[in-house]
């Protein structure tokens, strides 16, 4: 009887050794599994005009992440795998609040009321000349001189099933940089497993107004530790934009063949960049039916094999070089931006249009909606 005790004894212990060796390592597993399902996290990003400031950090479950705050609509860092399997950061950004505050050259932020150039600041709609806050020599550049990447956003964190995101909302009242009519936006940033970070952007207004947003993202496949002048650029577009010393639209879409212009073939962004004055920082006429989603560039490092294909249903994309980073800006994780340490792809209706009725409408009337959607899809090529 007492060799049995011992041998049921003997039994319990094994298997509590067994249970008490596999539960912690089924714990881990579990959640190693978890980190790789879709997922939202919000913390403590600052305050800004007295209002709270949050980063979200949005993941996805090939390990995607991408980070946006309710300061100007901001992604400030997107992550993604070279060809190696390394993690890295592709987007120019800060690493605080702070730093976001006190010198933004539209670091990955939401601009508006008006993306781009207006001339000498000014339009006339309706009969009515409207004056603009002017902020880039004598023009009106990304919504004045507090644009929405300089506001705090109302945020709303969504999830379900298939993608994680944000939604972020604000009311720039009548008179805001100059501009008329009380102009609602909606601005909702999706992430899938399908690696595509989704941007629609929405607006309805109670007066006609001039309407052009776009996200304004510093692009750098190689992380910022080298320039963006050998990385591949392929545009879906065959004409653009001419523009003045100003960099305003002279009203001319000339071809880009047989030019410094043309990517209709992907073409490394420095192979002809000491042919185009001040370096790139055009507006492309993309080759697509009004309103349809469709591909409008191609972005491929071939140094770490990291991707980019941009989709949108814009009509333009403003193709900036980083023509005026200098290194007097020292970003995330003490890098310092030099010249063409990153460019930008920026989705939007053409410069100056209220100035320019032969160009795309930009005029938002009561009762309208105002939509645009852009998909950005990351991938790698080993």
């Amino acid at each position: 009887m007492k060799s049995n005790r011992t041998f049921v004894f003997h039994i319990l212990i094994l298997f509590f050794l067994l249970y008490g060796c596999s539960a912690p390592g089924d714990k881990a597993g579990k959640e190693n599994h978890d980190s790789l399902k879709l997922s939202i996290m919000k913390a403590n990003f600052g305050i800004s005009d007295n209002k709270d400031v949050f980063l979200y950090t949005l993941t996805n479950s090939n390990g995607i992440i991408v980070k946006i705050t309710n300061y100007g609509g901001i992604i400030t860092s997107i992550k993604m795998k070279d060809k190696m399997g390394k993690f890295g950061d592709i987007v120019l950004g800060y690493d605080s609040l702070k730093q976001y505050v006190k010198n933004n050259p539209y670091f990955g932020a939401i601009v508006g009321r008006y993306a781009n150039r207006i001339a000498k600041g000014q339009f006339t709609l309706d009969g009515k000349t409207y004056k603009l806050a002017v902020n880039n020599g004598k023009n009106h550049l990304h919504g004045g001189i507090k644009g929405f990447d300089k506001v705090v956003w109302d945020a709303l964190e969504v999830h379900d099933s298939s993608q994680v995101g944000l939604v972020l909302t604000y009311l720039s009242k009548d008179g805001e940089e100059g501009y008329p009519g009380n102009l609602s936006i909606k601005v909702t940033y999706t992430l899938n497993n399908k690696d595509e970070l989704k941007t629609l952007i929405e607006a309805e207004t109670d007066k006609s107004t001039p309407v052009n947003l776009c996200n304004h993202t510093y692009f750098n496949l190689s992380e910022a530790d080298t320039n963006v002048l050998g990385h591949i650029l392929s545009l879906i577009a065959d004409r653009f934009t001419d523009v003045d010393n100003d960099l305003i639209p002279t009203g001319d879409l000339p071809s880009v063949s047989t030019t410094a212009m043309d990517f209709k073939v992907a073409t490394s962004i420095g192979s002809r960049i000491d042919r185009v004055k001040g370096g790139y920082d055009h507006n492309y006429v993309l080759q697509k039916k009004p309103g349809e989603l469709g591909l409008a560039a191609t972005l491929f490092d071939p140094r770490t094999g990291r991707e980019v294909k941009i989709f949108t249903t814009q009509p333009g994309i403003q193709f900036y070089s980083g023509n005026f980073l200098d290194g007097t800006i020292t970003g995330k994780s003490d890098k310092v931006y030099k010249k063409h340490y990153g460019l930008c792809l920026e989705t939007q209706h053409f410069p100056d249009s209220p100035n320019h009725p032969e160009f795309p409408n930009t005029i938002l009337k009561p009762g309208e909606k105002y939509s645009e959607e852009t998909v950005y899809q990351f991938s790698v090529i080993k």
